[in-house]
Parts: C-alpha cells; structure tokens; sequence
C-alpha cells in the first residue's frame, strides 16, 4: 500500500490540518501531564480519571485525523472541520461566560480556527 499525499493545493491544506489535529491528538495521549500543564492545570491535584479524559481526547482527535487521512473523502474531512469548529465556538463561549479571555486561550481559539477552517474550505470549494 502506497502512501497518499494529496495533489491539489486545497486537499493539500485538509490533509495537513488533519495530520495536524493527529499529531496533536497523539502528544495528549502520550504526554497527559503535560497537555493538562500546557492547558494551565494544576498537575498535584490531577486524580487517575482526568488523565484517563486527557488520554480519551487526545485519541479522539487522533482517531478523526488518521480517519481523515487514511479515507480522504469530503465528507470526512467536513466531519473533521466541523469537530473543531465546535470545538473552538466552545472556546469562544468559555472566553465570555467564563471569563477566560487569556492569550493562551485566544492562541488555542485561533488554532482550533485554522484547523477547522482548512477542511471547512476544502469541501466547500474556496480553496
């Protein structure tokens, strides 16, 4: 089996927001203490079962970015874009009910942002 890299420049952009939704999925599943840090945790008071959620999510976004890779598909890649635009209008809200408008939690928005809006664009055309 032959590896698939994309030709056109707008499945290039999918597939590279998808492989890095991956490869961040894969850190939180190795590294837990470290996403928790990285997400201003407090590592000390940390029990087994918030590690096991950290773990989860991070395989979770490690399983839709593999799945986006290995199937290629609009529909997948539209799964996968509209996953993290969930996730950063979840974010957004956090930002003004929570009162979390803090420059790590803009810089994580922003990511979320870019990496659902690459699919988001692939399937939709303006790329």
């Amino acid at each position: 089996m032959e590896f698939y890299f994309p030709t056109e420049l707008g499945e290039q952009l999918a597939f590279v927001c998808a492989a890095a939704t991956a490869a961040i999925g894969l850190f939180a599943l190795v590294f837990p203490a470290s996403v928790l840090r990285l997400m201003a945790f407090q590592i000390g008071e940390v029990r087994p079962e918030g590690y096991a959620a950290t773990r989860a999510a991070g395989a979770h976004h490690l399983g839709l970015g593999l799945a986006a890779i290995m199937l290629a598909q609009d529909w997948i890649y539209m799964v996968l874009g509209i996953a993290l635009g969930f996730a950063a209008a979840g974010r957004l809200v956090s930002c003004a009910l929570d009162r979390a408008l803090t420059p790590r939690n803009i810089a994580f928005f922003l990511l979320q942002v870019v990496l659902s809006g690459g699919p988001l664009a692939y399937v939709f055309g303006y790329v």
